[in-house]
């Protein structure tokens, strides 16, 4: 990929200096350029800047002097301290995302794994408060596959940096599907286990969902987050959210109802003193999800917020679950009638599947009821005149194991018990697993009963006289309840 050519030593100059340099170029003709005013962006974040070869055209003496620092340094922690001291200003940031003396490249000067601390920092300022805006992905792309975990996990902070760094440019630049790679290698390999949330989880998840990358987000998925450690990464209740409703989106991408319905359900039933925006958008689909795994809904988790439950079934969404799946004049008045807010809520794409499973459903109803039915008469049940779709639609029923039944030569459909699909192997090796499941969360609870946060909010509540109705997730809970998304 090309980099934009970078600005000349004139351009970075304000218009009346420029002007006076052009007038009287005899004077001085060797000074150095002063370094341009920082960017004006809002937040540290940056302003989707890029990285890699492209520098900023200045060279600092400063510069050197850290790069010396960082190769020879022989304490990691001394060097992080110094590090951190270093960027306390946006100017120092700016530093960092400068050139060397002669021009050269800080990057091509440390080695990625041995030089991990001091490469992250220079290459989150340099996509933070560089002059590029095109990041150089092959440079990205070594950093992630070959940083030392150990050292970056001194700075997570600027990890976190890295990754928004690295979507905000490729955004800019109009590339996100190339960075899913990138930011997989730094997903998988910067935490200690695939089970620990950080901050790069739910970045590397929304890049997959907003670029349709669903299957890329699978090997992530896979693995069910049981531990957090806030001084691995700087976790916000926020990022929990979001992590697990865009884990949902995938996974309902793929059809994978199953495990979408469980990743919608830990974020609706999340706790905290107000509702969230984003919870409430789970829910909606975690309804449409179960319409098309049961037919119906089921119960959400009694600790839910009660709140979301009650806006849920006063809404279009409400009425749509009351009439499904036999009343499909009432399904198809509110989908015409309601179809602006559904598309609004980028709904549209499931609720088309749930209609399409509607009528399997009103078969499934009839197994409950009859042995042997007609084709002819399960389709007038069912408001489907052509027979020969309702033979389709059964046949498809017994291949996919929703109903078990046999269709004779004159087309009588006879209804059977289902048969029992577990062999014994199958059944030792649930027991199995469910003992270590058991085991496993054993471990979690007496880690949770010796840590400093569960004994100081026991004591309190101890003393205070009072156990219920606690805010479990912080003070901060509500403050998500009007952020957007995406």
């Amino acid at each position: 990929m090309s980099n934009p050519p970078p600005a000349g030593p004139s351009q970075s100059q304000p218009q009346s200096q420029q002007s006076q340099t052009e007038a009287q170029p005899q004077q001085q003709p060797q000074q150095q350029q002063p370094p341009p005013p920082p960017p004006q962006h809002g937040g540290g974040g940056g302003g989707g800047n890029g990285g890699g070869n492209n520098t900023n055209n200045i060279s600092n003496p400063a510069l050197d002097t850290l790069i010396n620092e960082i190769t020879t340094a022989t304490n990691i922690l001394q060097l992080n301290k110094h590090l951190r001291s270093f960027t306390q200003s946006e100017s120092r940031e700016m530093i960092l995302g400068s050139c060397m003396s002669g021009g050269r490249d800080p990057l091509l000067v440390l080695d990625v794994h041995r030089h991990t601390l001091g490469y992250l920092y220079l290459l989150s300022a340099r996509f933070s408060y560089a002059s590029v805006n095109v990041p150089n992905l092959p440079l990205v792309a070594e950093f992630c596959r070959g940083f030392d975990p150990a050292q970056a996990r001194l700075a997570p902070d600027r990890v976190t940096m890295l990754a928004k760094g690295i979507v905000q440019a490729a955004e800019h630049s109009n590339i996100l599907s190339a960075i899913i790679p990138p930011l997989f290698d730094l997903v998988t390999r910067y935490p200690p286990t695939r089970s620990h949330l950080t901050t790069l989880h739910p970045i590397f998840l929304r890049t997959c969902v907003s670029t349709r990358h669903f299957s890329s987000a699978l090997p992530v998925l896979s693995y069910p987050i049981t531990s957090i450690d806030t001084s691995l990464s700087d976790l916000t209740y926020n990022d929990h959210l979001v992590y697990h409703y865009a884990g949902g989106m995938a996974l309902a991408a793929l059809k994978r109802w199953a495990d979408a319905e469980e990743f919608f359900e830990i974020c609706v039933s999340a706790p905290a003193q107000a509702p969230a925006a984003v919870q409430m958008e789970a829910l909606k689909k975690l309804t449409l999800v179960q319409l098309i795994l049961y037919g119906k809904t089921k119960s959400v988790p009694k600790y839910t917020n009660q709140g979301l439950v009650r806006l849920l079934k006063s809404s279009p969404y409400g009425g749509l679950v009351r009439a499904y799946p036999s009343d499909q004049d009432t399904l198809n008045a509110t989908l015409e009638k309601e179809e602006k807010l559904f598309t609004t809520d980028r709904n549209i794409g499931l609720l088309k599947q749930t209609m399409e499973r509607a009528p399997r459903w009103r078969i499934k109803k009839l197994t409950e009821t009859y042995i042997t039915l007609s084709l002819h008469e399960i389709g007038r049940n069912i408001g489907i005149a052509d027979v020969t779709r309702v033979r389709a639609m059964v046949l498809s029923m017994i291949e996919d194991n929703d109903i078990h039944a046999t269709i004779s030569a004159d087309g009588t459909v006879t209804f059977d018990d289902p048969v029992p699909e577990y062999t014994k192997a199958q059944v030792e090796q649930v027991l199995a697993e469910a003992q270590a499941q058991t085991f496993h969360l054993a471990e979690l609870d007496r880690a949770v009963g010796r840590s400093k946060e569960f004994l100081h909010k026991a004591l309190k509540n101890k003393d205070d006289g009072a156990w219920g109705g606690e805010d479990l997730m912080g003070e901060k809970g509500a403050s998500w309840a009007e952020e957007p998304l995406f």
